[in-house]
């Protein structure tokens, strides 16, 4: 059964790709540029490029060259911080609004796919039993396992 798990998610990555996609070809951007975009405007208490490799497991460098390709296109502003002179802060420039917006269509659509047949109670539950992979997850990085 668990074979079949890590299985899926190659199908599962696989139709992320084909709902997201089309939001990259049309205005032009690479998937890192996208997902940055929407990993800024979904999790807002996150500003730092730092943050986004962190969180979303991303390297370095590439996050370092699509922030700055986003930059030039306008799509964000880096804004170095007062307290830190090393950390510079990013926000969404309203030139990114309609990809944002046409992104996060997207993933609503790929949810929408992906959680057809749930109902509410099936939907929680599966976010309980996520939550609890997470945590074991965590505690084993952390030596805790």
């Amino acid at each position: 059964m668990i074979s079949r798990f890590w299985a899926n998610q190659s199908h599962i990555k696989s139709l992320y790709t084909d709902c997201i996609e089309p939001v990259c070809q049309k205005y032009r951007l690479t998937r890192m540029e996208l997902d940055i975009l929407l990993f800024l405007a979904n999790n807002p208490q996150f500003t730092t490029a730092t943050e986004i490799i962190e969180n979303r497991r991303l390297t370095k460098s590439h996050v370092s060259l699509a922030v700055n390709t986003l930059a030039e296109k306008g799509y964000l502003m880096k804004n170095k911080s007062a307290q830190n002179r090393k950390t510079v802060h990013l926000s969404l420039c309203s030139s990114a609004d309609l990809i944002i917006q046409d992104g996060q269509a997207a993933q609503k659509s790929f949810a929408s796919i992906l959680f057809q047949g749930f109902t509410p109670e099936d939907y929680q539950q599966l976010l309980r039993f996520f939550e609890r992979i997470n945590q074991n997850v965590k505690d084993y990085t952390d030596g805790g396992i």
